[in-house]
């Protein structure tokens, strides 16, 4: 009997797997590829051996970074892109590399540095999944890790402050976007009928921003413009996800479901006929006159109206 392989990751909410896109890059290629892992949701990133998160544990062997679990992953045989040609293989890794570059920044700097989103939304999160007094630390750790590779990455001269950057992060970030939707067309994914790794980092970065309730995001407002990359994030939730730990509701059975929509389809056809039938009688007791509506064949000429002034 093979051996488990065990995912250890930041849990889910907002309707999502996980909340984290490293996370969420390695859940859906799992789901993908057919991997069978057991997911462990972690409330701190140092309870993990190596101190980050995705961690994966096989056999004693530890493996971070989506990157690097993937291609266990795939020595392990479990391929999603073993259908794509040298060219789609190149294309994948070329817009992986555009993931990283424009949208990432923007990412962090949303959730992480924007002001209004860190205090109403991302840092009352993870603290409340970090135990005293971690909760006090882990979220402050993560934005400052944020906020120095956003200025590591972006902050080139004369760009120096985060505030001489932000508008540069955003621009590409939107631009990003656009390409990617426009690559997706309306596909349900990027190459074929089949999911691949390029589906799973682009749900990894989307998603979250697709589905976090964010007090404060132009780039999230930019998304809602782009409506087949909400609605490829929305079929990879439905298609893989369906019973996922971020959801709270459970499936009811096909038959109770099909017994409950008929009663209330006949619920509402009697609603229906029972107002008919009062506008019926309303009708008929109502004193009847003749229509007010313009007469069908207009005058050409003695129309004062249609003489322009």
């Amino acid at each position: 009997m093979a051996a488990t392989m065990e995912l250890r990751c930041w849990g889910g909410d907002w309707g999502l797997p996980s909340v984290h896109t490293e996370s969420l890059i390695v859940l859906a290629y799992a789901k993908f590829s057919g991997a069978t892992i057991t997911v462990t949701p972690i409330d701190w990133t140092w309870k993990t051996l190596t101190g980050t998160v995705p961690e994966l544990v096989y056999q004693g062997s530890t493996i971070t970074e989506p990157a690097q679990i993937l291609n266990f992953l795939r020595k392990q045989r479990f391929n999603a892109d073993y259908e794509l040609s040298a060219r789609q293989g190149a294309d994948t890794m070329a817009y992986i590399a555009l993931l990283e570059e424009k949208l990432r920044p923007a990412l962090l700097h949303t959730f992480w540095v924007d002001a209004e989103n860190y205090a109403n939304l991302t840092r009352p999160w993870f603290a409340s999944r970090s135990p005293f007094p971690l909760n006090f630390l882990v979220p402050g750790r993560h934005a400052n890790t944020a906020l120095s590779r956003i200025l590591l990455t972006k902050g080139e001269s004369p760009l120096h402050t985060i505030t001489e950057v932000e508008g540069k992060i955003y621009s590409e970030a939107k631009e990003c976007l656009n390409l990617l939707s426009h690559r997706l067309g309306m596909a349900y994914y990027f190459f074929g009928n089949t999911p691949c790794s390029l589906d799973a980092f682009v749900f990894g970065f989307v998603a979250p921003l697709h589905k976090a309730s964010l007090p404060s995001s132009p780039l999230q407002s930019h998304l809602r413009q782009l409506d087949n990359l909400q609605r490829f994030c929305d079929h990879i939730l439905n298609a893989h996800f369906s019973s996922h730990p971020g959801e709270t509701r459970s499936p009811q059975p096909v038959q109770e479901t099909v017994d409950a929509n008929l009663q209330k389809l006949t619920q509402l056809v009697n609603k229906e006929s029972n107002l008919i039938e009062k506008m019926d009688d309303n009708l008929r007791s109502s004193p009847q006159h003749k229509p007010l509506r313009a007469d069908p064949r207009p005058s050409l000429g003695n129309d004062k109206s249609s003489t322009p002034a």
